[in-house]
């Protein structure tokens, strides 16, 4: 990996050009490191350089940890995804009766989910860097199983508050933890399609089982091939500098923004597309049928965003593209509300297209855009933790004396999702105009602002995917 000791290079890596620098390009070709390349403790590695991120052998371990990482999660989040949502099946199955709850008690069960994750979303990241993936993962999967078996008892709407409070306490260890743990392993440009397959698992009924494994040869393959993207930082060690530039970076106030606007409705949708669909006219059985294809529309969604967006490494566009995608699927909801069913079906496919869409993208985003690993820690649990702060208000949003047509709910949904269109739009002018900024620097600006430690993607090498 890179460390953060400051140098400016010799002609070997970086030459002036009039009075800028002209830094070499990584393997793929996005983000310039004009510095002397380091390896995960800190010693010169002048092989990283030569490492060609298309050659068979790299490929081979890529898929290796494909094969045994990916399904594992994605299964995994099928379970806490299953756990936190059928609740919305639960309602129309006659929950509501079965329980004897007054009108507004349900949406205040949803929302107080959302309390306990976002309680625990930051100690949990924090808790994973420290004790690792393979303890703390199975951990908080063995306490929300037990919540989830606890909740089999619950008669009373007290009891329901209590089991999915503890529920969101539980689950707030894992959702973060993946993101991380996806971008410790795979290049900037290898990242949004992997968390597009692991976030699918919310999309769909299945996912392959696997171990993490790997040989020390794959070990030694897979630091060294990352070492060109990790950005400027000694990561063998806790940083605090780290920690606390995670809540001071504007950027990641910006990634804040956009998960809040876009969780409200995220989790509404999730929660409510059983009862927006009974709304059509089904009966309940009919209804859970036809919420089938919804989800298969919106699996599609998620791996062809997702693989484009890695593709064309690229990320701004695409988000703007989903957000744009939910606020026309929104609208129609609205305004074609007495057209037939079919009609009003299509839109809701593009509401789910829409907004499930973005959930991985975004994170991605966020991921290759923060550098050092104690600093992207901490801001992806900030990012999930803030987009959980609107779910709670989301659970607010599509209530019984709104039903069936919802009206209200889709309305609020639409203005959010045309609001996370326009800052992700502005976000990424502003991410590009520092890149170019970054580009323009002569030798004795950036020596400025290489100086100092624990820099990560603040260093004047470090250039962010827009």
């Amino acid at each position: 990996m890179l460390n953060e000791k400051d140098h400016i290079t010799s002609s070997e890596t970086c030459t002036q050009n009039g009075d800028n620098i002209k830094s070499i390009d990584n393997n793929d070709g996005d983000a310039r490191y004009p510095v002397e390349l380091k390896d995960s403790v800190g010693t010169f590695d002048p092989e990283a350089l030569a490492f060609d991120p298309n050659s068979e052998e790299i490929k081979k371990v890529r898929w290796k940890i494909d094969k045994r990482l990916i399904p594992l999660l994605a299964a995994m989040y099928l379970c806490s995804f299953l756990d936190r949502a059928n609740i919305g099946n639960a309602k129309v199955a006659g929950m509501e009766t079965d329980l004897n709850l007054q009108p507004g008690e349900f949406n205040i069960a949803l929302s107080i989910f959302y309390v306990g994750y976002v309680i625990g979303e930051v100690p949990s990241n924090m808790a994973l860097k420290q004790f690792g993936p393979r303890l703390w993962i199975p951990a908080v999967m063995f306490l929300w199983g037990t919540v989830m078996i606890a909740m089999a008892a619950v008669k009373t709407a007290g009891a329901l508050y209590t089991a999915r409070f503890f529920l969101g306490l539980a689950e707030s260890g894992y959702a973060p933890g993946p993101v991380y743990v996806i971008s410790m392993w795979y290049a900037r440009n290898e990242q949004a399609i992997r968390v597009g397959l692991f976030f699918s698992a919310s999309t769909v009924a299945g996912a392959f089982g696997g171990l993490l494994a790997y040989g020390m040869k794959e070990r030694d393959l897979t630091i060294k091939r990352l070492a060109v993207e990790a950005g400027p930082g000694d990561e063998s060690h806790f940083s605090w500098v780290q920690f606390w530039a995670a809540f001071k970076d504007w950027k990641v106030h910006m990634h804040m923004l956009i998960a809040f606007l876009h969780g409200i409705p995220f989790a509404s949708l999730g929660l409510f597309i059983p009862s927006i669909v009974q709304g059509f006219g089904y009966d309940h059985i009919t209804t859970q049928i036809m919420t089938v294809p919804i989800y298969v529309v919106a699996c599609f969604s998620v791996i062809s965003f997702t693989y484009s967006s890695d593709r064309k490494k690229e990320r701004g566009f695409h988000l703007a593209i989903l957000s744009f995608m939910a606020t026309i699927g929104y609208s129609l909801l609205v305004f074609t509300r007495h057209s037939p069913v079919g009609v009003r079906y299509a839109s809701l496919m593009i509401c789910a297209s829409g907004t499930y869409g973005y959930v991985p993208v975004m994170l991605s985003w966020s991921g290759v855009n923060i550098g050092g690993h104690t600093k992207r820690g901490v801001a992806i649990a900030l990012i999930i933790s803030i987009g959980q702060v609107g779910s709670v208000i989301g659970g607010q949003l599509y209530r019984n004396d709104d039903a069936p047509l919802y009206v209200r709910g889709h309305s609020i949904s639409a203005i959010l999702m045309a609001l996370a269109t326009v800052s992700v739009s502005g976000f990424k002018f502003l991410l590009t105009r520092e890149n170019r900024r970054r580009d323009r620097l002569t030798l004795e600006e950036y020596a400025l602002e290489s100086s100092g430690a624990d820099l990560a993607d603040k260093h004047p090498s470090f250039r962010f995917y827009t």
